[in-house]
């Protein structure tokens, strides 16, 4: 099969839907939008103005902004002008955006929508180039600007498939972020095929996960290009609902703390006891589905994804009873987030779905997930070392363990790595207890711990109704998840204690990853020399 790349269907689109509106971003409130047309002409403006660089063929330049339609125009134009793109979390800390900055050897930096750059700006070489976006107004020569008097490139540039397309370094959950090189051919070959398996068409899109993100940029970013759809974009956390509601994605990516976010909104709202009865009467529960779908903005919305972290159980039942089908998927940075789907017609839940089309899956002897297929990661950018353990006889080592069962369906039952030694020698498997103990709808954030203690215990972060409520019948509604929970769990991996911390876990606080997954390494660091005197301590503590 012959692959198109990016390029290749923005030259397509450019021709065939012109005058159609490809970007929807709002600014003050107000959308502005760009037609196929316009917007290849900015990238066409803007690769002219690199070209005009005499950079280096091949040279890095990052791109550091928030989600917004000149981070897309960005993109292609880098691909467009001969160079490789790496792009940065808008959240990163000055050392770390230094860090990279320096590792990926980048020449030139574009700096978009951001909120604390002055924070993170001493990160940046004080003789790197840079350029901001229009609309945000940085110290630096403007796009408008730059492009203002400068002729759009006018032939359709194609690059070769084996060339390196993109550098995209990982969240970092253990230790310091990895540069995963990605060609031109694994964008082509993932989302091609990504987008015929879903039978994506014409889709509208809604863009708020960071599209430096591998799930953000294949799902939305390459899927819009590959569908010939439409992306809104979300200008603020306060204007979130509102841009989504206007959205109405007929596509739609979650994460975890999303859909506990959007749960938590609900129950404020209505209430799960009145919401059960609304829901056993036939009429109404048909109404309430519908509201409760169009407010959120999902009514029109054919596929509903979650990823990047497993999502409870418990949580994805609870919105299939308002007529949300949520389908799993389960892939990484490193497959070009091409593996495994739970297609809209084929949801099994607790599942993260069948491998995708022309996509191997087996399992180790320690029952470690392994990938194979055309579109693995060129490697770790000068990290040879840790690419030859990471890739081995052409087999992606995931460091997730699962289960499949005789139809393919995949089920991720913890981290390899992130496996923990009490102090009796027994191993524990985390993930699979947080899981559980997340039916809480007062849990927001869960962490089980345990290395060298006799068992493990779980750390917990309280969700807004957690906070909301009295003392002892927070205590109670603990005390009752332990006594449903560890009966389901061997007797090594019951939970002694249930710790309430009051420090949220944010992304702010280097707590969590810019995907919002827990920084297990940080926890441990941060609360460890207090596991003996928690396990000591009442069954339900406070601190």
């Amino acid at each position: 099969m012959k692959y198109l790349s990016p390029l290749e269907m923005l030259y397509k689109w450019e021709q065939e839907k012109a005058n159609e509106i490809y970007l929807s971003q709002p600014i003050d409130g107000i959308w502005h939008n760009w037609t196929w047309k316009e917007y290849g002409i900015e990238v066409r403006k803007m690769a002219s103005y690199l070209k005009s660089l005499d950079l280096p063929d091949n040279s890095k330049i990052a791109l550091f902004s928030k989600n917004c339609a000149h981070w897309m125009m960005t993109d292609l134009a880098i691909m467009m002008s001969g160079h490789v793109s790496v792009p940065l979390y808008p959240n990163l800390n000055a050392e770390t955006l230094g860090k990279i900055l320096k590792h990926s050897e980048a020449k030139l930096l574009f700096v978009g929508k951001l909120d604390n750059y002055a924070d993170m700006k001493p990160g940046v070489p004080t003789d790197m180039q840079c350029i901001t976006f229009p609309f945000y107004a940085e110290n630096y020569p403007r796009w408008d600007d730059l492009t203002k008097d400068v002729a759009p490139i006018q032939e359709n540039i194609i690059r070769d498939h084996q060339e390196l397309a993109t550098i995209i370094y990982t969240s970092g959950t253990t230790g310091d972020p990895k540069g995963v090189m990605h060609k031109f051919y694994n964008f082509s070959f993932a989302t091609t095929n990504a987008v015929n398996s879903l039978h994506l068409d014409n889709e509208v899109f809604f863009s708020y996960l960071p599209l430096c993100h591998i799930a953000e940029r294949l799902l939305v970013q390459m899927g819009s290009i590959y569908s010939g759809g439409r992306v809104y974009f979300a200008e603020s956390l306060d204007t979130f609902a509102a841009n989504l509601a206007e959205a109405s994605p007929t596509v739609f990516l979650g994460v975890p703390r999303i859909w506990t976010k959007f749960q938590q909104g609900i129950l404020g709202k209505l209430p799960q006891k009145k919401l059960n009865i609304l829901l056993s009467i036939p009429l109404i529960s048909t109404l309430i589905k519908k509201k409760i779908q169009k407010g959120l903005g999902l009514s029109k919305a054919r596929n509903i994804f979650t990823g990047a972290a497993p999502t409870p159980v418990a949580l994805i039942k609870w919105f299939a009873r308002l007529g949300i089908n949520i389908q799993e998927a389960y892939a990484m940075t490193e497959n070009t987030c091409y593996s495994h789907v739970s297609y809209s017609d084929k949801i099994r839940i607790g599942s993260v779905g069948q491998a995708l089309p022309l996509c191997d899956v087996k399992l180790s002897v320690q029952n470690e997930i392994l990938i194979k297929h055309d579109a693995l990661m060129d490697g770790y950018y000068k990290d040879e070392d840790e690419t030859n353990k990471t890739i081995i006889d052409g087999w992606l080592h995931t460091g997730d363990e699962g289960v499949i069962d005789a139809e393919g369906f995949l089920k991720i039952t913890g981290r390899v790595k992130d496996l923990f030694k009490t102090s009796k020698g027994k191993y524990i498997a985390p993930s699979p207890i947080e899981m559980k103990l997340s039916a809480n709808k007062n849990i927001e954030q869960v962490c089980v711990v345990g290395t060298e203690l006799p068992q493990p215990i779980a750390i917990i972060v309280l969700s807004e109704r957690g906070k909301e409520k009295v003392e002892v019948d927070l205590i109670a509604s603990l005390e009752t998840t332990l006594e449903v929970v560890n009966p389901k769990l061997d007797s090594h991996e019951k939970i002694h204690n249930i710790i309430v911390v009051k420090e949220d876990w944010t992304v702010e606080n280097k707590l969590l990853t810019p995907t919002m997954k827990i920084k297990r390494n940080v926890i441990e660091k941060l609360y460890k020399e207090n596991y003996l005197s928690w396990y000591d301590g009442e069954r339900i503590g406070l601190v």
